[in-house]
């Protein structure tokens, strides 16, 4: 993926065509025609009720993140612009994003 992308959709958009069942509509983003690591993006998650024990019950939400991923053993956050890119064939190895890829997942959104 190149470091940088478009993010214009509304968020009333994103829950319709993602059917998110979780959004707080006081939350907003400006669309952005520049969006660069650390940006704060609207993204997808899935995510279990915290009252539910029952695996089938996941809920998916929209809420905005900061883009980048800053590994547990960083010493400054500034480390998530250079972590955005991964190669597919050997995520699951290296140690930087191994436990991400595993268990920390989401979308997000685009249009170009």
């Amino acid at each position: 993926m190149c470091g940088r992308y478009v993010s214009t959709r509304s968020p009333e958009d994103l829950v319709q065509l993602f059917q998110v069942t979780d959004w707080r509509a006081e939350e907003a983003l400006a669309p952005n025609w520049n969006v660069a690591p650390t940006n704060n993006v609207w993204a997808v998650l899935e995510r279990m009720p915290h009252d539910q024990t029952d695996a089938t019950a996941v809920e998916r939400e929209l809420r905005p993140l900061r883009w980048g991923l800053v590994p547990s053993w960083a010493k400054d956050t500034k480390i998530g612009a250079r972590m955005i890119n991964a190669r597919v064939e050997t995520v699951h190895e290296k140690p930087a994003y191994r436990r991400a890829f595993a268990k920390h997942r989401c979308l997000l959104p685009a249009d170009g």
